[in-house]
């Protein structure tokens, strides 16, 4: 499926044609450039991979360097692997009023060449991955969304959100694996399916996805078309 790195940029909202408001997500994706290409008969499968953000050559190591040098371009900030595909451009065209998107197919990718956003179009299904923001260590109440133990009767003191009797007695006098407690929540990797482009905007590199996305303002994400 057709793979792409972006960079979640915020929450806003739009109007659809029924003037029902929207609650969407903005993601950059400058276009990526195709650092590699896998064979079956060199590396035993298909797949592409791709580099996505500028570092600078001072702070690459040298196998980013010599990498990069490679497909023909500069040193890249990260990298994905995607299955291959043959990517196919949208294109939006305004006949008489009505706008339409016209496919056009691109040949084999070779290293070098770019895949931005024009791989989308309004409709499309997608698939974003990425990062949740970090909480830190949490109780339940904040992380599991527990209720506490409830009022401050029959001499209770500072239970309110504690989570309550934590397993059997003198049997078998632990704790069972996987119990909910606290503990660290966030910085994990999720996957949130499902989602809709609303909007492609092919000259500032943006993508309008309905709903929300894992991951702080300024984090990469991982979109996958379906």
């Amino acid at each position: 499926m057709p793979l792409l790195i972006g960079k979640k940029i915020g929450m806003t909202s739009i109007f659809d044609k029924n003037r029902k408001n929207l609650a969407c997500t903005l993601v950059e994706s400058t276009p990526n450039v195709v650092t590699q290409v896998k064979t079956v008969a060199k590396d035993g499968y298909e797949a592409i991979q791709l580099g996505y953000g500028e570092r600078k050559t001072k702070h690459a190591t040298k196998a980013n360097i010599g990498h990069c040098e490679k497909a023909g371009t500069t040193p890249k900030y990260m990298f994905v692997e995607s299955e291959y595909y043959k990517p196919v451009f949208y294109k939006q065209v305004e006949t008489e009023g009505v706008i339409t998107w016209e496919a056009e197919e691109a040949s084999e990718v070779k290293p070098g060449d770019s895949i931005g956003v024009s791989i989308f179009r309004p409709g499309d299904t997608v698939a974003v991955v990425g990062t949740t923001k970090g909480k830190g260590f949490q109780g339940v109440v904040r992380r599991y969304g527990f209720a506490g133990v409830g009022g401050r009767t029959h001499g209770q003191h500072n239970r309110a959100r504690h989570p309550g009797s934590l397993g059997p007695g003198s049997t078998p006098a632990r704790v069972y694996p996987k119990k909910r407690l606290p503990g660290h929540m966030g910085c994990d990797r999720v996957k949130i399916g499902n989602l809709k482009v609303l909007k492609v905007i092919p000259e500032k590199n943006l993508l309008v996805i309905s709903g929300a996305i894992p991951g702080h303002n300024g984090s990469y994400v991982f979109i996958e078309k379906k």
